[in-house]
């Protein structure tokens, strides 16, 4: 074999001791890495293979790349993964041990922990038709250490596949009804692929093929894959706002991992809140976690031109509203903007929070922005798949990753990247899972003065295709290194610092058809300075506001104007194309009861779109303020995430029309200019609104949930509960 040559992919799995061929162990009866075997296992008669390519006989193991040890059966198996081919009734499921290193390539009984047979026999059985001791490797009778840790310390193989009792033979025996030898039962790491696929989720409706290609990284890594699906929330179409199901996907999540013999994860997902929610799940098992996202759809085309997801929405609304589109090309608009498999491909939410989990170390090394349709998509997947395995045996946990330092480092990359005012909720709330201290300040704080580099949009002009082609977020983190903590950990096993080292910022200027400016900018010549989300407080957000400085006006980053207030979004849909409304450019647009526990879930209906007769006369931007949030995709000087919420008696209810209110972006201030007095005339006669359900989850979630400000988790599921296996179902 000859010997994989050195890489300076980030995301390279292979350290030195990988590329070299491993030595057969002498329990295993199995060949080194591509070998092949001119013996069986003990207990297997003689088989015949040659070189790496070689066939296997009858009983013997050829290109196995560490399979397992212990008694040999009838048949050998086979590794596809190292060129093997089985022989009769041998099996190619792909058995990779470790070495006495702990390598790929050894024996698990070199590693201590028990082997499986070579065969696809039955388990070796006492007289009660249970397995023996001398399969589980466990002594008849021997407890479970009270940390719930046997003979291997994995949870799969010490709680349900290396049972020897009743338990363990229900475990095993409903497993093979789909088909598995006894190889994946020998002590491998279990790796849980969590789909968050749906027909109902558009921008996940590939991740069914995505998890294919995960499956074969941990067949080649020597784990053993099980996909399962959790809840999916599609953005477009759940409602009243998937933000209402966040919450109850890390609950699916956190549950699905911690109740079955899995040993670590893959995330998968994609749309907006599929993401931070699938991360707060797994935060709080604090298994080995990856998370591989589902890429961006390819640029949308419109008559010749790029559009983007959601912002062409807001601004061909904005047009046809005004006259200056039709209604012919609005339809037609429609088809071109979603043109393959993938999220928005703008940095809207979805590619935010791809970057963030990248940003926090959660993600392999360049992957958020590659393309959902490009074939390196599906490569790196498999990379994902193999690279789980190793974090298993390294016991590499998101509470290793997920530390203060990885928080500020994504709050730095979301200002670079000019990404989504969502983040700020996720990322508290991600936090609070996992115990890190985090607050409102802390982001506004690390934010400040970092540079804009990236120009897409809403903010700028590109999408996330040419930001992939450009270099990426590892591009716009090694630009900004300087700032970041470079020594956090990553689902690599390396630095920050480490992964971005070699990162390239393509400069396409001056190709053909090329843009006419980088993509992403040098960090000496920045979009701005400074212009990621700012925090603002004041006595109508005591518990703060945030506001998006690169998709907002100049203009009306200080603006001082009187409110017209709205009790709900249905109230200002009504009024918005009425000639009559008393609205003028200097407005202040006010809405009410759409924060967490009023709407109830915190939909993007704070971008209210421009009253008509403004439009008309070419107005495109005006102050809004709301306890709502507004899709990463749109733009405007939006004031979100006003906290207290106006249903829990925040200031935001106690707004009156007329009111004059000032916005200070640079002084982070937001300020209702009424009297304490005449506030607290106004309290006294407030009554809280209805309660807008009665049972189910939304009870649930509003009686639960936490202020915007806290993340929006429920009040019961901040922090982590751990890996602990609970009582036997049987």
């Amino acid at each position: 074999m000859t010997d994989l040559p050195p890489t300076d992919d980030p995301n390279d799995i292979n350290t030195p001791a990988d590329r070299e061929p491993a030595a057969p162990s002498p329990a295993s009866g199995v060949a080194p890495v591509g070998a092949g075997s001119s013996a069986g296992g003990p207990g297997g008669s003689a088989g015949s293979a040659e070189g790496a390519e070689g066939e296997q006989g009858a009983a013997g193991s050829v290109g196995s790349a560490g399979g397992g040890g212990g008694p040999a059966g009838a048949a050998g198996a086979g590794s596809p993964a190292a060129g093997g081919k089985a022989g009769a009734g041998g099996s190619s499921t792909p058995s990779l041990g470790r070495d006495a290193a702990g390598e790929p390539g050894g024996s698990p009984a070199a590693e201590g922990r028990p082997g499986g047979p070579a065969s696809s026999s039955s388990f070796p059985a006492d007289a009660e038709g249970e397995p023996t001791p001398e399969k589980t490797g466990r002594p008849a009778g021997e407890p479970l250490s009270a940390a719930g840790h046997g003979e291997t310390g994995r949870r799969s193989f010490d709680h349900w596949f290396g049972e020897k009792d009743r338990n363990g033979f229900i475990h095993r025996s409903w497993m093979r009804a789909q088909g598995f030898s006894d190889e994946v039962f020998d002590g491998r790491p279990v790796i849980g692929i969590c789909n968050t696929w749906s027909e109902l989720t558009p921008c996940n409706a590939h991740l069914r093929r995505l998890a294919e290609s995960v499956k074969r990284g941990v067949w080649q890594a020597g784990g053993f894959p099980l996909e399962f699906p959790v809840m999916s929330l599609g953005e477009t179409m759940l409602r009243p706002t998937a933000m209402l199901f966040r919450n109850l996907l890390s609950m699916d999540v956190e549950e699905s991992l911690r109740g079955n013999p899995i040993d670590g994860a893959i995330l998968l997902t994609g749309c907006d809140k599929t993401t931070p929610g699938s991360i707060m799940g797994a935060a709080s098992v604090d298994l080995p976690t990856l998370v591989v996202t589902g890429g961006p759809m390819l640029n949308g085309k419109f008559r010749g031109c790029d559009i983007g997801s959601g912002t062409a929405v807001w601004r061909f609304t904005q047009d046809r509203n005004a006259g200056r589109m039709t209604e012919e090309d609005y339809a037609a608009a429609e088809s071109g903007m979603s043109r393959s498999n993938g999220h928005c491909m703008t940095m809207g939410t979805a590619s935010t929070m791809a970057c963030m989990a990248e940003a926090l170390g959660l993600q392999l090394t360049g992957s958020a922005a590659i393309p959902a349709v490009d074939s390196r998509r599906y490569s790196i997947a498999q990379q994902a798949g193999q690279r789980i395995v190793k974090m298993v045996e390294e016991d590499l946990k998101p509470s290793d990753i997920l530390t203060r330092d990885a928080f500020a480092n994504a709050v730095r990359a979301n200002a670079a990247i000019g990404g989504s005012t969502n983040a700020v909720i996720h990322l508290l709330a991600i936090a609070g899972r996992v115990g890190v201290e985090l607050t409102l300040d802390d982001m506004d704080e690390w934010a400040r003065g970092v540079p804009w580099l990236v120009d897409l949009q809403p903010s700028g002009k590109y999408l996330m295709e040419d930001f992939y082609y450009a270099g990426g977020l590892p591009a716009v983190m090694k630009e900004i290194l300087p700032l970041l903590k470079a020594d956090a950990i990553t689902v690599t096993g390396k630095s920050i610092g480490e992964n971005v080292a070699r990162a390239e910022r393509t400069d396409w200027s001056g190709q053909e058809g090329a843009p006419a400016h980088p993509v992403i900018r040098p960090v000496g010549n920045p979009l701005g300075s400074g212009a990621g989300t700012a925090v603002l407080k004041g006595n109508l957000a005591p518990d703060g506001a945030v506001v998006k400085q690169s998709a907002a006006s100049e203009r009306l980053l200080q603006h001082r104007g009187k409110a017209l207030v709205f009790s709900s979004i249905e109230e200002y849909d009504k009024a918005v194309d009425d000639p009559d409304l008393d609205v003028d450019e200097d407005t202040v647009l006010v809405l009410q009861n759409s924060g967490p526990r009023g709407y109830p879930g915190m939909p993007e209906v704070g971008n209210m779109t421009i009253p008509r007769k403004l439009a008309e006369i070419g107005v495109d931007d005006m102050v809004r303020i709301s306890d709502a949030r507004m899709s990463g995709t749109a733009y405007g000087t939006v004031v979100l995430h006003v906290t207290p919420e106006a249903a829990v008696g925040g200031p935001l209810a106690l707004v009156r029309t007329g009111d004059w209110i000032e916005l200070d972006v640079p002084a982070r201030r937001l300020h209702l200019d009424v009297s304490d007095e005449e506030l607290a005339k106004r309290r006294a006669d407030w009554q809280p609104p209805a309660a807008p359900t009665g049972r189910g989850w939304a009870k649930l979630y509003v009686e639960h949930v936490t202020q915007a400000n806290q993340g929006c988790d429920l009040d019961f599921l901040i922090g982590k509960t751990g890996s602990a296996v609970a009582r036997q179902s049987h």
